[in-house]
């Protein structure tokens, strides 16, 4: 039965609600649960309101809902409206997946870095000049424990103008000769690096023809180490250092002046803490005491100056291994093999002027230099061949320190030979 009645009492005085005066029944509350300003598509469907009336009591414009739904005294996120899919009036689009991203991204750095790392190998190892075989020496002491490379520094003007030459004092010479001759055993007692004086008096012994084949018998003559170089090159060299230390040179890794240059510079220069100030006009040495940055032609004056001491050629071979093991250092630090922009370039001024042995790889030569490098940190010891004097002009080596040094080598075992007397 209808209980509108014109004249009755309104629901609102029953305490049923609030009746209407006039003769339509009121227009169908909004309860709070209910969407008052529904997006279109929304399918409901409202009475109209009578001509002339305001909105409806509780409904929010259009302009003002902004996609939200009143529930009760509150307000729920999600609603019709732009803002993407939903259900159940919540947002349904997928959340980024943060660490799958980044997962993928150092995924992607790592493969990257690793491709790299593989091509620049081998355009490395390819750029060695493979240009010394170790086969043609004959009669060869037995291999012992570790890794001997000898390690020769040439005064080779290999590509090099008339400028560089003034630049650097090299001189015009003809050929090569040895300028420095070092062997750096590499083992598990870690590196040690030995001078030996280009002077040093050695018997030259039997040997085949680098060029010939030609087999030449031994004749007892004796002469200075470098000589042998001058005679028939890298192979009668290894073939005379073998002959007379008994010991087995696994490497051999030659770099002329140029090179040696160019390697300085690419890398920035080399720090290097003389101790002691001097000067020689020949080698174009002209250095104060203390800690400086060495260039290229400064760090080969460095290495050259022999005529500013009193012992020459000793003093020298001092200042050669402090320099290369500095040199080798920083080659091996990290600044230098994770910086692209200095790796390449030093690995472009060195590889193309380094001659090497025919069984020598990239691999090899940088377990040379991380062993050159334990040498400057203090890892492994340096010295010079150990002497007993000079006679004649040659620097004689000391034979029972020399048996001894090279039975503990060859063994593995630490260095406990000085090259004092």
């Amino acid at each position: 039965m209808n209980e509108w009645h014109g004249n009755g009492p309104s629901r609102d005085q029953r305490g049923y609600g609030r009746g209407s005066g006039g003769a339509q029944p009121e227009g169908a509350r909004a309860m709070p649960q209910v969407r008052r300003d529904a997006g279109p598509g929304y399918g409901r469907a409202e009475p109209p309101l009578p001509p002339g009336a305001g909105p409806r009591r509780g409904s929010v414009p259009p302009q003002q809902s902004q996609g939200y739904d009143d529930y009760n005294t509150g307000q729920v996120y999600g609603g019709g409206g732009p803002g993407g899919p939903q259900r159940g009036g919540y947002d349904t689009r997928p959340r980024p997946n943060w660490g799958r991203r980044i997962k993928w991204t150092v995924l992607t750095v790592v493969v990257v870095f690793a491709v790299a790392s593989v091509a620049t190998y081998f355009w490395a190892d390819g750029k060695l000049r493979r240009e010394v075989d170790l086969s043609k020496v004959i009669d060869r002491p037995e291999a012992g424990d570790g890794t001997n490379y000898l390690i020769v520094g040439s005064d080779s003007r290999e590509g090099m103008t008339a400028d560089d030459k003034k630049k650097l004092h090299t001189g015009s010479a003809e050929g090569k000769r040895t300028d420095s001759m070092m062997i750096l055993h590499d083992g598990s007692n870690g590196p040690t690096l030995i001078s030996l004086p280009r002077d040093s008096g050695v018997e030259i012994p039997s040997f085949v023809g680098s060029e010939s084949g030609k087999k030449y018998p031994a004749t007892g003559r004796r002469t200075k180490l470098n000589a042998a170089y001058a005679e028939d090159g890298a192979e009668l060299l290894v073939r005379t250092v073998e002959y007379n230390t008994k010991l087995h040179i696994d490497h051999y890794v030659e770099i002329g002046f140029a090179g040696f240059a160019n390697i300085v510079d690419a890398i920035g220069g080399v720090e290097l803490d003389i101790p002691k100030a001097f000067k020689d006009k020949d080698s174009g040495s002209d250095f104060q005491a203390g800690k400086q940055t060495l260039n290229g032609s400064q760090a080969l004056a460095f290495v050259r100056a022999r005529h500013a001491f009193a012992q020459s050629d000793l003093a020298r071979t001092k200042n050669q291994q402090k320099f290369l093991a500095a040199l080798a250092s920083q080659a091996a630090s990290p600044g230098t093999l994770l910086n692209p922009f200095q790796l390449y370039p030093t690995l472009g001024a060195g590889l193309d002027t380094v001659i090497v042995d025919k069984d020598m790889g990239l691999w090899s030569l940088g377990n040379m230099f991380f062993a050159m490098k334990g040498v400057n940190s203090g890892e492994g010891t340096s010295m010079n061949m150990p002497m007993s004097g000079i006679k004649d002009g040659f620097v004689m080596w000391d034979t029972a320190k020399l048996h001894q040094l090279v039975q503990q080598l060859n063994n593995d075992e630490k260095v406990t030979v000085t090259d004092s007397n």
